[in-house]
């Protein structure tokens, strides 16, 4: 009889947005569960970042949205918190996009010390056609895995020839996202195949303002907790990396 593996990627997003938020993520990477991470190249912070996660497993936190850009091409004006809208979005060519992704991923290599594992979108801004096109062409051309955040998305995806998980959970917003209860519920009914399970952990942002702070705390002591380590074990779930993504 053919036992079902169900595989788990928790991916740390925003290395690189605080040193404090650095900090919390690759505490939870080296003495906790999560297994990756994503790094944003174009901050204040992104070399304090790569420098304490060298040696882990991380890819590149893609963003449009914040920073200055890293190509020539792409619109410095839309690089500032709420810029990037539906307007905005559709004005994009996958070009730009495209170019912008490479000096990005470019970076990230500089930065760690080696090629990134994978790419995510800050603010999933890869929901706009163009950001998803642009972004398939480069990850498709360097076979690097991109995060689906839904059945259409995946679709897509695939048809690109861009590999990406079978399943994915997550949130950000108001209050704490990943609590203990909640934690262990997901971990449960993860369905066959590899989920990857977004989330943000971190001490609370030193010089960076957010309105995600407090709650990061919340995540990382989650995912530092032994509860989190049980709640895997009794699922018999596998933990990996996008390194290891077939």
């Amino acid at each position: 009889m053919t036992v079902a593996v169900r595989r788990l990627i928790i991916n740390a997003d925003d290395l690189g947005y605080d040193p404090a938020v650095n900090e919390g993520i690759v505490l939870a990477m080296r003495g906790g569960v999560v297994t990756s991470a994503t790094l944003m190249v174009n901050l204040a912070h992104s070399e304090h970042g790569a420098a304490l996660a060298r040696g882990l497993p991380v890819g590149l936190h893609l963003n449009l949205s914040r920073g200055s850009p890293v190509s020539e091409r792409f619109p410095a004006s839309l690089l500032r918190a709420g810029a990037f809208d539906e307007t905005v979005g559709g004005s994009l060519s996958p070009e730009v996009v495209a170019e912008e992704a490479e000096a990005q991923l470019a970076r990230a290599e500089d930065l760690l010390g080696g090629p990134a594992t994978h790419v995510d979108v800050h603010r999933h801004l890869h929901r706009f056609p163009a950001v998803l096109e642009g972004l398939s062409r480069v990850a498709g051309r360097r076979g690097l895995p991109v995060r689906a955040l839904d059945d259409g998305m995946r679709s897509q995806l695939r048809s690109a020839g861009v590999r990406t998980t079978d399943h994915f959970v997550g949130e950000a917003s108001g209050e704490a996202y990943w609590t203990e209860l909640r934690f262990a519920g997901t971990v449960a009914a993860l369905a066959e195949g590899t989920t990857e399970l977004m989330c943000h952990p971190g001490y609370p942002p030193r010089e960076t303002r957010t309105s995600y702070g407090l709650q990061r705390a919340v995540e990382l002591a989650t995912l530092t907790s032994a509860a989190a380590r049980q709640a895997i074990a009794e699922a018999g779930i596998v933990l990996g990396s996008f390194a290891d993504l077939g």
